[in-house]
């Protein structure tokens, strides 16, 4: 018997895990101090009312036995792929509903697909990135290059002729920069990827906080990138689902690799290794798409955009250079006075108990760098600011 050794070339503890260590041994010893944390990207506001009503109607279906529901499909029931097709097609974007895959959100489905490309792949990722996309082809022994993202092409790295790969990740709205691409750029790397038969990741679980003109909310407003692309999305940020889990992954049936089809492969993946999204949740997530839904979940995108505006108004006084925060609830920033990101979230958390993320964390590119999330109370964005500006001011 042996153990998969590619494991064993893994960070020994998952970015933030680490930092909750961190924060848990500062709040023993400090155990009256009143913690902020802007570090992980967890939501605070609640589901949208019309997600709990859906749910709580569906719960009620579940006690009845002429309405109870068992298994069911595993990429998803239709009322729900119909909704996100039609949450699309108002954005001028024509998808089937059986390229549609419902999952427990994008985090899954973004080391799952992985399944169904081979381990020979070279794959191109932008330093720096959200670990996921690293760790998990680390732990399948992929040979991974890398895109460097840094300030001289704000951090929004594009196609090199001289590197060659096979699958390509991309995250916009960035994490952890906070960057988002435009269309045109998007075009670009459509056209690049095509050009070479290689496939692009599109993780697009940020694109709800997309508000500037000329940036892209999807992969799919490039041309030919039904071709070349499997966008990933979640209700997480955009609806407050961290605690409820769904998400959903767009693998488009024009996607094809030497004549073989990536929609029937993942399909075949998912039939085989998922058994599908609880249907009381699926419920609640096609209540977003609902009008009052809509409504209700832009309320509270407001106050998290309010959050992002508040934090890049205290870097602003304080002359501290950030990316992020306009199309994206993360704003990235140099780290005033420190060199090495973990120094300064040490200094942080120790004068000013605020959590933040050290950007080393997110590959070389990031040290010198540090992540601040929008995703808390008002209140406590508010005295975070205020606790920064008094500290570093």
């Amino acid at each position: 018997m042996q153990f998969n050794q590619n494991y064993l070339r893994l960070q020994e503890s998952y970015l933030f895990s680490d930092i909750a260590h961190r924060v848990q041994k500062f709040a023993q010893a400090h155990p009256d101090a009143k913690i902020l944390r802007m570090g992980i990207g967890d939501v605070t506001l609640p589901l949208a009312p019309a997600v709990v009503s859906a749910m709580r109607a569906a719960v009620e279906e579940q006690g009845r036995a002429q309405t109870f529901r068992g298994y069911g499909p595993e990429q998803g029931y239709d009322f729900l792929r119909e909704a996100i097709r039609g949450y699309y097609a108002r954005r001028g974007i024509s998808l089937a509903a059986d390229e549609i895959f419902v999952s427990d959100g994008a985090k899954s489905d973004l080391g799952n697909i992985l399944d169904i490309f081979d381990v020979c792949n070279t794959v191109l990722i932008p330093d720096p990135v959200y670990p996921v996309y690293v760790d998990t082809n680390v732990m399948a022994g992929r040979k991974i290059v890398f895109a460097d993202a840094v300030r001289a092409n704000g951090f929004l790295p594009m196609p090199d002729e001289k590197t060659d790969a096979d699958i390509i990740y991309i995250c916009s709205p960035n994490n952890p920069t906070g960057a988002a691409y435009t269309k045109a750029q998007l075009q670009a790397w459509v056209d690049y990827a095509n050009a070479r038969g290689a496939v692009i990741l599109y993780d697009a679980a940020y694109e709800r906080f997309v508000t500037e003109e000329g940036c892209a909310r999807s992969i799919f407003e490039a041309e030919g990138a039904e071709e070349c692309a499997i966008e990933f999305c979640s209700f997480s940020k955009t609806a407050g689902f961290t605690g409820t889990r769904c998400g959903y992954t767009v693998v488009p049936q024009a996607l094809k690799r030497n004549g073989i089809s990536c929609n029937k492969l993942w399909l075949r993946r998912q039939t085989t290794k998922f058994n599908g999204v609880a249907y009381i949740v699926q419920r609640g997530a096609a209540a977003v798409f609902g009008e009052e839904g809509e409504r209700q979940i832009e309320e509270n995108l407001a106050v998290y955009r309010r959050n992002a505006a508040r934090i890049a108004a205290c870097l602003d006084r304080l002359g501290v250079f950030y990316t992020g925060g306009k199309n994206s609830p993360y704003l990235w920033l140099e780290c005033p006075g420190f060199a090495d990101s973990r120094k300064f979230f040490d200094y942080l958390l120790e004068k000013a108990a605020v959590v933040g993320t050290p950007g080393s964390g997110f590959g070389k590119n990031g040290e010198g760098y540090f992540r601040l999330t929008a995703f808390a109370s008002e209140e406590a964005t508010a005295e975070a600011a205020e606790r920064m500006e008094r500290l570093l001011g």
